[in-house]
């Protein structure tokens, strides 16, 4: 590009974008994952670090699945077969205080849903799930949330995150129905993220409404394809919708082709199906086994309670800190998960999130572990954790 084509940032000797000058909702969005523990970039004694924070099945050595990869190879070279947000945009209201539009979000919840409300300039209602009873989601508490919602926003949907991110758990059908009742009593749209629907190790109720390449068994993270089922939309709203979508241009061709096959994956008879099936099979084998090693490990290590991983990728256990933990986490203006967390990279190289990039009710702490690396460094990761927590209960007592 010339210099007389290139856009400039600097106007005379000052900066035109700056801290002060860029979108401020842009400056207070977080995205914990990706947060402060991940991007130090400090040399440690240890020679890896072992990255239990990200969902990058493939990255953690997961091995693709064959008609998957066999289907793209063959769309970017035929030649081979010779050879052996959006919804969350049109809900906004566009205006700001008790006009703002709110939307119901999960505490804990994926932190990407908290930043996109920011951007957005809308206000998140939180409603918390139940810990005590598997991370459930009670009506009682959903109609408490909206109560102290009044006068501060307009209430227009409410998120579900089923299987739970990064709670792991699966709603039971009577819970699903219970929540469809109550978002049809108040006038709510649901938003029904189910993205980790095909990734279930317990009995549970699946609905079908957000559907995604890079979760599941798939783990096609780089192609970043995903659809959107619409239910009991006017059809002028949709007409819009669609040209909201429109507007943002498309995902690349390959993340099209991804998309065809999860929702047209071969059928029995197919001459990829007995192989298809096997690698599914194996992949949801291979993370059933690791959930049961990583709850039974947390259930056995004094200050930390955790419930069975029923689905999802993902351990979000609570961690009972010492008193003395926490005033030294306070010492440093740092939240005590995040000082836990920080300890475990530091000493160990284990890349945790702490809970409170997730939300997490007012004196309680959790961290975010995923269960994708492989079966040996899920072994490790938990002898190494172990070990760990001891010596730090041991230093703060």
């Amino acid at each position: 590009m010339s210099d007389s084509q290139s856009i400039s940032v600097v106007h005379g000797d000052t900066k035109v974008l700056t801290m002060e000058t860029l979108n401020p909702n842009v400056v207070k969005m977080e995205y914990a994952v990706l947060g402060p523990i991940y991007i130090r970039g400090k040399p440690k004694p240890y020679d890896a670090i072992l990255k239990g924070n990200i969902v990058d099945c493939h990255a953690t050595g997961q091995t693709p699945i064959t008609f998957v990869r066999q289907v793209i190879a063959l769309c970017t070279y035929p030649l081979l077969l010779e050879d052996p947000i959006i919804i969350l945009k049109m809900l906004m209201t566009g205006k700001s205080g008790s006009e703002q539009a709110g939307i119901m979000i999960p505490v804990p919840q994926y932190p990407l849903y908290s930043a996109t409300l920011t951007e957005f300039n809308a206000c998140p209602i939180l409603y918390y799930l139940d810990e005590d009873n598997n991370w459930s989601l009670e009506v009682d508490e959903l109609s408490r949330a909206l109560t102290a919602a009044k006068g501060k926003c307009i209430p227009r949907a409410i998120c579900v995150i089923n299987p739970g991110n990064p709670t792991g758990q699966v709603l039971s059908k009577e819970n699903i129905e219970n929540i469809i009742r109550c978002a049809h009593k108040e006038g709510l749209m649901i938003l029904a993220d189910e993205v980790y629907q095909h990734n279930v190790f317990a009995k549970g109720s699946q609905f079908s409404s957000f559907m995604s390449t890079s979760k599941g068994c798939m783990g096609e993270c780089g192609f970043r394809g995903s659809y959107c089922e619409m239910a009991n939309f006017q059809d002028d709203v949709q007409k819009c919708l669609l040209k909201s979508i429109s507007a943002w241009l498309c995902p690349l061709v390959l993340g099209h082709i991804v998309m065809s096959i999860l929702t047209n994956p071969p059928q029995e008879g197919d001459p990829s199906y007995a192989k298809f099936q096997d690698e599914k099979s194996n992949v949801l084998s291979v993370l059933s086994e690791k959930a049961r090693l990583i709850t039974d490990l947390f259930n056995s290590i004094e200050g930390i309670s955790y419930h069975e991983i029923q689905g999802a990728m993902y351990a979000f256990p609570r961690i009972y800190l010492p008193d003395k933990a926490i005033v030294a986490a306070r010492k440093l203006n740092q939240n005590p998960d995040f000082f836990y967390c920080s300890q475990v990279l530091e000493e160990t190289g284990i890349c945790t999130v702490p809970g409170s990039g997730f939300g997490q009710k007012e004196g309680t702490y959790h961290f975010r572990i995923t269960i994708l690396p492989p079966l040996e460094d899920i072994r490790r990761i938990l002898r190494l954790f172990k070990f760990f927590h001891l010596r730090f209960l041991n230093k703060y007592k």
